[in-house]
């Protein structure tokens, strides 16, 4: 059975992109981007809703040679994973290896959960709020910037109730923190 994990960047206050929908003060340097790597490696898919999926589709075209290394290694991780973008006013995708759903399902997912054997990547705090809400992520990893923005998109969806339990964590040299945590029921 695969595995519904949920990964971002967010400030020390808990947002994801600030008021003016900037998320600028969250870019991994080196050493964080290197490290977000290696956990991505074992994503086979990655479910996006339709802003993150914006975001996220710059990557189809980078990666080239004048890159830095852990851009280039990041390029290749994502071009090669499948991608579902969710939603109701995306005219159309222009990535490789992607689909588009006019719905999120909940039962779609928990099928897609039992159908792989891999790792399935939740991005977007709107998604993966919607994911945590009906009980489908079973992992969150979240990289804490020593910023506070002041307001903007939460990193967990107003009202959620849940559990977690901490499994690792890490500090870098620039401050940011990584968080894993399992969601328990």
């Amino acid at each position: 059975m695969g595995q519904l994990i949920y990964s971002t960047i967010a400030s020390l206050d808990g947002y994801t992109a600030d008021r003016q929908g900037k998320f600028d003060w969250g870019a991994p340097d080196a050493e964080v981007h290197s490290f977000i790597n290696d956990l991505e490696r074992e994503v086979g898919t990655y479910l996006f809703g339709r802003r993150m999926y914006a975001v996220m589709s710059v990557w189809e075209d980078m990666g080239g040679p004048a890159d830095a290394p852990q851009i280039q290694d990041y390029a290749r991780i994502w071009q090669a994973a499948d991608k579902t973008v969710y939603s109701a006013t995306l005219d159309a995708v222009t990535t490789a290896r992607t689909r588009l759903e006019r719905e999120f399902r909940p039962d779609d997912i928990r099928r897609l959960k039992d159908a792989t054997e891999g790792t399935i990547g939740i991005g977007g705090p709107t998604l993966a709020g919607a994911a945590l809400s009906a009980g489908l992520v079973d992992e969150c990893r979240f990289f804490i910037v020593p910023v506070a923005v002041g307001g903007g998109l939460p990193f967990l969806p107003a009202g959620l109730a849940a559990s977690f339990e901490l499994l690792e964590q890490r500090r870098f040299a620039s401050g940011v923190l990584y968080l894993r945590y399992a969601v328990r029921p």
